[in-house]
């Protein structure tokens, strides 16, 4: 880790080296090609000027006022590529490239204003006006390149792009499928697709936190296309009346899909008054004496909450003890006291 920070470092070094020598060679160019206001204003030094004569005789580098600017961009540019900037999302081609313009025009075709007659200094002036303002916009739009290439963010800062993929966009039915419509974003568009539930009887699992949409994305349409369909369903609705009402709702409107008339029933424990009852210990519901033993022991059990603990003991101390039907009596007779219990002449 230490060594990769200080290849870090010396890079970034490198790079503000490079732009350093760009800088100079601007200056340069300035120095070169404004001498003339540089000798008014008294900022000439004489070894510069003896340094440059040297390198014009050598190697003909001011033969031509566009050679130091190239030179400078190359270097600008260098150090751009080697840059590693703050991420930013905003950054687009369109802004890449109307800083280029900007920068082009005002770095490279400025040659013009040194012929101008307002006076040499006065020209000097805005010839090193256009020349950084020419620089800045093409330092700009350097570092804008290197972040675009090595983060490739523009508008797509939750990586949206690298994540989506090809989902399924056919329709494929049956008798017994659900059909789910989706929505997904695929090579930079939003496309419609369908999640095809073709068996649901391999049992399905939809996951979710509260309040994430389970049941209005997924519950509600397995609840609508099964009834058009004709099944019959089981519906737990935790949130009563919710899912009931799109069941009934759904149902009313949608009869012709069965071939016998359904019929809808609603069984609340927390509410009796909104739920379908029956008695379960009704005599038309026993059809033999152990029908009638389990409906006893049920009873007691809810009378003395305690016989639960000891269901060994009531097992044994306890006995139901039924006349035959004529008499209509039934006795629950307990050994110990022998306590009688006659039920009802209609039970």
């Amino acid at each position: 880790m230490s060594q990769q920070e200080d290849d870090l470092r010396a890079l970034a070094k490198i790079m503000d080296f490079l732009r350093a020598v760009s800088i100079l060679f601007v200056v340069i160019n300035i120095y070169w090609y404004c001498y003339e206001a540089v000798r008014l204003w008294g900022v000439n030094i004489g070894v510069v000027d003896r340094i440059l004569m040297n390198f014009h005789r050598t190697a003909g580098l001011f033969g031509c006022i566009i050679y130091t600017k190239l030179f400078a961009v190359l270097l600008l540019g260098l150090s751009c590529l080697g840059t590693s900037g703050v991420k930013e999302e905003k950054i687009t081609w369109t802004k890449i490239w109307t800083f280029i313009g900007v920068g082009f025009v005002f770095f490279f075709l400025n040659w013009w204003i040194l012929s101008l007659t307002l006076g040499i200094e006065a020209n000097t002036a805005i010839y090193i006006f256009t020349m950084a303002v020419g620089y800045i916009c093409l330092l700009m739009s350097g570092l804008y390149i290197s972040r675009l290439l090595k983060n490739n963010l523009m508008d797509d800062v939750f990586n949206t792009e690298n994540e989506s993929f090809q989902q399924e966009t056919r329709l494929i039915e049956n008798e017994y499928s659900v059909n789910l419509p989706t929505r997904f974003y695929y090579k930079k568009k939003w496309n419609d697709g369908w999640i095809n539930v073709v068996n649901p009887f391999r049992a399905s699992i939809v996951l979710g936190t509260p309040g994430s949409g389970k049941s209005y994305a997924i519950v509600n349409s397995f609840i609508k296309q099964q009834i058009e369909k004709g099944f019959s369903q089981y519906v737990y609705d935790f949130k009563f009346p919710d899912l009931s009402m799109i069941a009934y709702n759904h149902l009313i409107n949608n009869q012709d899909g069965y071939k016998v008339k359904p019929k809808f029933y609603v069984i609340n424990f927390d509410d009796p008054r909104r739920s379908h009852r029956c008695n379960p210990i009704h005599p038309d519901f026993m059809e033999d004496i152990t029908d009638a033993y389990e409906s006893a022991y049920t009873i007691m059990l809810n009378l003395n909450k305690s016989l639960v603990q000891k269901q060994g003991d009531f097992l044994w101390s306890h006995r139901l003890s039924c006349s035959p039907p004529s008499s209509g009596t039934c006795e629950f007779i307990r050994v110990a006291d022998t306590a009688r219990f006659p039920m009802p002449s209609n039970y």
